[in-house]
């Protein structure tokens, strides 16, 4: 694995000088090729090995999305409704939207948010792909036509996937077919839907010679038809989409984990949510489940920072700050994070700091059944679970509350937290919780991670159905989801596309891109005017104005445009426009010989001109 990553490495090095990118295209001193002792892309690109250690960077790169400190997902999960930024001893982090997300805003930041990164990633990704694609008929050593067009399909994959992503998260920008080998300072965006559709050719192509089984961690078929699947629905096309499901659904190599398996099988206090998440089992041949997943293991390229291993840190984002600002009843600090002492909870439950607080909708009002595995005991911490631990309150203080179960508020029904938004909140320990024996204080060490899992494959085909009115085969998908979990069947009559998306949520916590997800969905809504379960409807004229994704939030969560403040004063506010996000204006001011659109809602609109209608020369 090591080797790889290294290869990809070397590779990752050559793509960028041989290819502009949207945000440096315009400073030549990036694309003046250096010597880098014999290779060079026209020498490293003649063999097939060489253009798949290229693929090898686009899975690198991907795997950036979910790892380190203030990952990008957290900016995913914070524009949607079941989470938001939970930092609050500090003006910065994305809570006042209106205020905070503009074109010339810091936007690749961990403290503040990491919309640029996006935007950046995205494009590497493309370029890295277009290399490959580019190239695809230098190498002479291909054993046949089938190899050579598995190479060419993941390829797609890769440029479908970044530009999949785009186009939910900024709606209209720059389509880039080819390698980039010169100075180019004239992009020009593209409309939605010709990208879409360009992009469901190519993974209509990938389909077919994209093989069945894979190494973890690499494109196989099931992937593809996944992503083509979320293409499909995206152009609103219903029965495409039902098809491309059906392909991973009923194609016989992925099936819906139902059985105990992998590491602590045998363990009966645990169950098959828990075994699905944990680390050691996520790539495992056993688990048919996994569609695409992200390889992370310790000293690997790219999850090396100065020296210290990068991980997940899953913990330290997505857990509560519960080892700070929580008294007893007496008035005494409750709760350390500390190894060694009697009542040891770091162990268990990790060193948060709240950095992705979930909403009341996500922790409590989208849970619908109480057998529910996924929100039971043992796979889901309340912070009633947790005790108070501090030695000092059974030693110097004797507090009689030392090893009681947490409380919110004393009998007088005084808070015992300062911070009830970054420091008391509950969350799906199965899923978030990752051994961490390379640090002290453990963040959330290293793990595989889910891109694509069969799971929302069933939800992706069950949202076809609702969309085409099948309400039946629509409760027959989601509810295959849900009766894994040990829920009780949903009838037929309950299904829509809301309930769709409180099964997503339940299902594929930090694992979706929540906003990407919503903006596809309310894309949809607009393109077909069908009523929402709100009631309204919606058209494209006025997206940025009147949408789906902007009603959902401000109805299930419970902080944005409410009037909630963090303790530093930072009042949560979002709007209509922000169901896309804003262009970098770094990306706009470097084009200058043409005109990358900003969406409506930022400075800069109003220079747009009409985006592409075709892909020229085609």
């Amino acid at each position: 694995m090591n080797a790889i990553y290294r290869r990809s490495k070397r590779i990752l090095t050559l793509a960028i000088i041989a290819s502009g990118t949207l945000v440096v295209s315009c400073k030549d001193s990036y694309l003046k090729p250096e010597p880098l002792s014999f290779y060079d892309p026209d020498n490293t690109f003649n063999e097939a090995g060489g253009l798949r250690a290229a693929l090898v960077a686009c899975e690198r790169n991907m795997r950036l999305e979910w790892y380190g400190d203030a990952p990008p997902m957290v900016t995913e999960a914070i524009f949607s409704e079941v989470a938001v930024e939970g930092t609050t001893d500090k003006s910065g982090p994305a809570q006042n939207m209106n205020l905070l997300i503009t074109p010339d805003a810091q936007l690749n930041s961990g403290d503040y948010n990491k919309i640029g990164w996006y935007w950046e990633e995205g494009y590497k990704g493309v370029k890295y792909a277009n290399v490959v694609i580019s190239r695809i008929d230098q190498p002479k050593n291909y054993k046949d036509e089938a190899e050579k067009n598995a190479i060419l399909g993941a390829a797609y994959f890769h440029r479908a996937y970044r530009y999949y992503r785009l186009t939910q998260q900024f709606g209209d920008v720059p389509l880039i077919l080819e390698e980039i080998i010169g100075p180019k300072l004239d992009f020009q965006s593209t409309k939605r839907e010709v990208i879409l559709q360009k992009m469901k050719t190519d993974l209509e192509f990938a389909e077919k010679w994209v093989p069945v089984v894979t190494d973890k961690g690499t494109v196989n078929r099931g992937s593809v038809s996944h992503l083509l699947t979320k293409v499909n629905l995206a152009l609103g096309l219903f029965d495409d989409a039902i098809k491309s499901a059906s392909n991973v659904i009923d194609g016989g190599q992925h099936k819906l984990m139902t059985n105990r398996f992998g590491l602590d099988a045998n363990n009966a206090a645990r169950n098959v949510i828990w075994d699905l998440h944990r680390p050691a089992n996520k790539s495992l041949g056993a688990n048919t489940e996994g569609l695409m997943m992200v390889i992370d293991r310790i000293g690997i390229d790219g999850n090396i920072d100065n020296g210290s291993n990068i991980g997940t840190q899953m913990m330290r984002n997505t857990v509560p700050f519960w080892h700070n600002n929580i008294n007893t009843p007496a008035g005494n600090r409750g709760t350390i994070d500390t190894y060694g002492i009697a009542i040891d909870q770091v162990s268990s439950l990790g060193r948060g700091i709240g950095r992705v607080r979930p909403t009341y909708y996500s922790q409590d009002g989208v849970w619908d059944d109480k057998k529910d595995l996924r929100h039971i005991k043992g796979n889901w911490t309340k912070m009633e679970d947790i005790v108070y631990n501090n030695p000092a309150l059974s030693t110097t203080l004797k507090d009689p509350f030392y090893g009681k179960n947490l409380q919110m508020r004393n009998d007088a029904g005084v808070l015992l937290t300062i911070d009830t938004i970054r420091c008391w909140f509950d969350w799906p320990n199965y899923k978030l919780f990752i051994e961490d024996p390379s640090r002290i204080q453990p963040s959330g060490g290293n793990s595989d991670w889910y891109v694509f899992r069969l799971a929302e494959t069933y939800l992706l085909r069950a949202e076809a159905y609702v969309w085409k009115g099948d309400l039946t085969k629509a409760a027959a998908d989601l509810n295959a989801v849900r009766t894994r979990a040990n829920c009780d069947p949903l009838d037929a009559s309950k299904i829509d596309i809301g309930v769709v998306l409180d099964e997503r949520a339940r299902e594929l916590y930090f694992e979706e891109p929540r906003k990407t997800e919503l903006t596809r969905i309310a894309y949809i809504f607009a393109m077909t005017g069908k009523p929402a379960p709100n009631g309204k409807t919606y058209s494209l004229g006025a997206f940025s104005d009147n949408n789906y994704f902007f009603d959902r939030i401000i109805a299930k969560s419970d902080f944005y445009n409410k009037g909630v403040k963090t303790r530093h004063g930072d009042e949560y506010l979002i709007s209509p426009y922000h169901v896309l996000w804003p262009i970098p204006q770094a990306a706009i001011a470097g084009n200058t010989q043409g005109i990358i659109n900003q969406n409506k809602g930022y400075n800069g609109f109003q220079n747009n001109i009409p985006a592409l209608t075709s892909i020229p020369g085609k």
